[in-house]
């Protein structure tokens, strides 16, 4: 049971990992228009900050689910292989 739980459980880890791309890829997207309007602006101090923090949200939506996925498959490993130990008698 406990096999079919992991192998399941990492076939959606992997289903993630493809998710991560795209959110990758939708970043990239998202930071384009940032990049013009500051490029538009002249570089103002106000223009900056606001690029400085549209990018900023735009890089924690991307950054913050791969730490998520890291963390979940180490959890995920050492229960499998505390599953997988004999118990000592």
């Amino acid at each position: 049971m406990s096999a079919t739980l992991h192998l399941a459980l990492a076939a959606l880890l992997k289903i993630g990992a493809v998710a991560i791309i795209f959110n990758e890829i939708r970043g990239l997207v998202l930071a384009v228009p940032v990049l013009y309007g500051l490029y538009l602006s002249g570089g103002t101090a106000m223009a900056i900050w606001l690029a400085f923090c549209s990018l900023g949200g735009i890089a924690l939506s991307v950054i913050v689910p791969m730490f998520a996925v890291k963390k979940l498959d180490k959890v995920l490993k050492s229960k499998a292989k505390q599953d997988s130990e004999p118990l000592a008698a």
